[in-house]
């Protein structure tokens, strides 16, 4: 047996008796059986001529067997290692068939122990860590080396695995082992005719619970409707998470009459009974979209895409919550056009070809520009110029409008760091009036010197005011707060209430250009812009006229009261190179 004495023992646990001596004296010898024991590790010798091992003295209190005698042979410890991991254990000890006479093999291998035998329960995780000496008849003759007991770690590797597959709060496939069964149903139709669906189900008014009742409370619907879903499926299908509100699901041999069934039943598991949550009883519901495999979608990211398309008719339809994918030229064709300038965005956000137009607001009196709007424009590989409303919406679509605003934030405050005399309107898109991260960059870019802030407009449109007018509110008094304007853009198309615009505390409205093209032609738009100048002035907000494109409509808005005014008649939009503020011809 190894082992060392009592002594040894005592210089680790600092108990030696002298009360100068540290509680690691390095000049005793270590006691390894000591250290092998605290770390749940053992030693061993194995002879293979005689098949006669011989292990240390803790080796029995590792292995959590009452007595290590019965395992001083070979044969015997190979009885308590699993079946499934005994011809794995050999071949690594000893090298394999292809190893070399009078060579050492260095091996490091896990496997399961089986302490109560093959029958038996109890198990443990074990790290086998030597080195095997082959003799000249290219046979094994001597191995030794340490095992310890790996469970706490094998357990962590194995939650690892887990997750790497599943959805931590619903315990189902994630998306990335969704797709995959989905792309092994789709390879599998290939090879032999089979027919199948994907449905995904999304979650209805999952954010309206989240600020209801809490994120957690959140968790817990969508893990109920997960196992509700689950459920009503066959063996055969699979189910996962796919996003936060959805859940995809592949159905096997199902035809198109099925799997309209099998949406409706997931539908009414949902619908038809509320939800127990820890603050009561929850209702919702949740809308499907489909498509049918392989027939609509030869691979999984056709398939993905086409179901998300049916999902979102499914979702708009005010009864009906289930839709199956119907190809639409109109549509796809339109996909086709906005897919190659959506790469071009993320392409120009990485090249650095997003740049400023500006276009002067002049005051109404003496027509000198008071400051400019920063218009986005597109630099093409080709060194064309791509102007916003051919690219904005298409950003909008692919989610990729916060990074869009976010360049424009930086490019903006380069070019008032640049020109100390400009003042500057941005525009900020709906979903960034929301972000925090936006506000997060504006702080960061100017360090909150009021000497930027204070020469910077930040425009957002009514309509998306009028949307979320409480996040709105928020957004103007954080902006405010830095030391920005704020202005109302679009102003008078969404028919905004007096309460409204009063509550936002903007400091300007831009009329909508669309009741200004049309001043001296219908009485009506020039009856409805003199409301809004007046309906402004009485709340003390300053007015801008947009689309001025002639020297009557520029009189009109005068004789109305309007502050400024914008418009190609007092300048197109100009591209401007920051941060040298250089202008350049569009």
């Amino acid at each position: 047996m190894l082992g060392f004495g009592q002594r040894g023992r005592e210089a680790l646990s600092g108990e030696a008796g002298d009360p100068d001596q540290t509680p690691l004296d390095l000049e005793l010898p270590l006691d390894l059986e000591a250290i092998l024991q605290s770390v749940r590790e053992t030693a061993y010798r194995w002879n293979f001529g005689s098949d006669r091992i011989v292990w240390a003295g803790n080796a029995a209190s590792v292995l959590g067997l009452a007595d290590i005698a019965g395992l001083e042979r070979g044969r015997a410890f190979a009885l308590l290692v699993d079946p499934e991991h005994a011809g794995r254990r050999y071949d690594a000890i000893t090298g394999g068939p292809h190893v070399g006479p009078e060579t050492e093999v260095k091996y490091h291998i896990q496997y399961r122990v089986l302490p109560e035998g093959r029958r038996g329960r109890a198990a443990l995780w074990v790290e086998d860590v030597g080195v095997c000496r082959i003799g000249v008849d290219f046979r094994p003759s001597f191995a030794q080396g340490t095992l310890r007991v790996i469970d706490d770690r094998r357990a962590q590797e194995e939650r690892l695995l887990y997750l790497s597959s599943h959805d931590e709060l619903t315990g189902q496939l994630n998306r990335t082992r969704l797709t995959e069964e989905l792309t092994a149903f789709l390879s599998d139709s290939n090879r032999q005719p089979r027919s199948g669906a994907l449905l995904l189900a999304a979650v209805n008014d999952l954010t309206l619970i989240n600020e209801t009742y809490g994120f957690d409370v959140g968790d817990e619907v969508i893990a109920i409707i997960g196992r509700r879903l689950g459920r009503t499926l066959r063996g055969k299908d699979c189910i996962g998470r796919f996003s936060s509100n959805k859940f995809g699901i592949v159905l096997q041999d199902c035809a198109g009459e099925s799997a309209d069934a099998v949406a409706r039943r997931l539908m009414a598991t949902v619908r038809d009974s509320v939800i127990d949550t820890s603050v009561g009883a929850v209702a919702t519901t949740v809308s499907v979209g489909g498509i049918l495999l392989p027939e609509q979608a030869a691979n999984g990211q056709a398939a993905i895409g086409r179901a998300l398309q049916a999902l979102d008719v499914a979702r708009n339809r005010a009864s009906e919550h289930f839709a199956l994918y119907e190809a639409c030229e109109r549509r796809d064709s339109e996909r086709r056009r906005t897919v190659p300038i959506a790469d071009e965005i993320v392409r120009a956000l990485n090249d650095r070809r997003l740049m400023l137009a500006l276009q002067p607001i002049v005051t109404s009196k003496s027509r000198e520009p008071e400051l400019y709007e920063c218009l986005l424009r597109m630099q093409r590989l080709d060194g064309s110029i791509m102007v916003a409303g051919d690219f904005i919406p298409v950003a909008e679509q692919f989610g990729l409008i916060r990074l869009v605003d976010h360049r424009v934030l930086e490019l903006a405050i380069e070019l008032l760091r640049s020109s100390p005399d400009i003042k500057l309107a941005l525009n900020v898109s709906a979903a960034t009036a929301s972000d925090g991260q936006w506000l997060a960059g504006l702080e960061a870019f100017t360090a909150k010197d009021r000497a930027l802030t204070s020469r910077l407009t930040v425009e957002i449109t009514e309509t998306a005011a009028i949307s979320n007018l409480e996040g709105a509110i928020r957004f103007v008094a954080a902006l405010k707060a830095l030391g920005c304007r704020v202005a109302l853009d679009d102003f008078g198309a969404g028919h905004p209430s007096f309460r409204s615009l009063r509550r936002l505390g903007v400091d300007m409205v831009k009329i909508d250009g669309s009741f200004i093209q049309n001043l001296g032609h219908q009485a009506e738009d020039e009856m409805f812009v003199r409301t809004l100048i007046e309906l402004a002035r009485n709340f003390g907000i300053t007015t801008v006229g947009e689309w001025v494109t002639d020297e009557k409509t520029a009189r009109l808005l005068e004789n109305a009261g309007i502050a400024y005014m914008q418009g190609y008649f007092f300048g197109a939009p100009e591209l401007t190179s920051a941060p040298r503020a250089e202008i350049l011809p569009v």
